[in-house]
């Protein structure tokens, strides 16, 4: 059964995104939400955390950061997930040690070796994509949905399908056996609000896990 993983905008307003996670996660089952706000300062991600962070986990879903191992440690957060270019020096293996037993995720694009890699080393998650053209940011690979099915084949660690995702493109995916379905635009763009967009994209994925006869 394929969950619903939350991305937040690229750029988020932190006296009111609270409120509009809260409306999202109270909209229906989310499994994580991932903080991921890529060009702001050290100081703007500090606060944003400390405005979301209590939202997500008072909800009992996981409340990751990107990119920064060091402030989901020290902030309280239940995780980090990690780019291949912000893994730094000792790739998977040192970001794993300095989460301890906190949840680690590892960007994978459509290499099958670096998410074999990521595994091995103690990744509790691996991510594919982008698997559609998405205007969140300029992907650089694209996956194609048959790494999703050998992926869920092969290994026993969850798989996230992350890029362009939307109620109507999704059920390949979930047919293919992702774990995790990571959704941005179609949740914080959706017209009649973030709960609703919430809402679409559980109804689709239910209908690809429940296809009518």
């Amino acid at each position: 059964m394929s969950q619903l993983y939350l991305v937040t905008p690229p750029r988020i307003e932190v006296a009111t995104f609270p409120d509009a996670l809260a409306a999202a996660l109270d909209a229906g089952p989310v499994a994580c939400v991932q903080l991921r706000l890529k060009d702001a300062a050290e100081d703007e991600v500090r606060r944003a955390i400390d405005a979301l962070r209590p939202v997500a986990q008072a909800r009992d879903v996981a409340f990751l950061v990107n990119d920064r191992a060091d402030l989901a440690v020290e902030l309280g957060c239940d995780g980090a997930h990690l780019g291949q270019e912000d893994l730094g020096p000792g790739g998977v293996a040192a970001a794993r040690r300095m989460l301890g037993g906190l949840s680690l995720g590892v960007t994978c694009h459509s290499s099958r070796h670096l998410a074999m890699e990521a595994a091995e080393a103690g990744a509790d998650y691996v991510a594919f994509g982008a698997f559609f053209p998405t205007a969140t940011k300029q992907a650089k690979t694209r996956a194609e949905v048959d790494i999703i099915a050998w992926w869920a084949d092969v290994m026993e660690v969850p798989c996230v399908a992350i890029g362009g995702i939307t109620p109507e493109n999704c059920a390949p995916l979930v047919e293919a056996g992702a774990d995790f379905l990571a959704v941005v635009g179609a949740v914080w763009n959706h017209p009649d609000g973030p709960a609703a967009g919430v809402r679409a994209m559980l109804a689709a994925m239910t209908l690809a896990e429940n296809p009518k006869s």
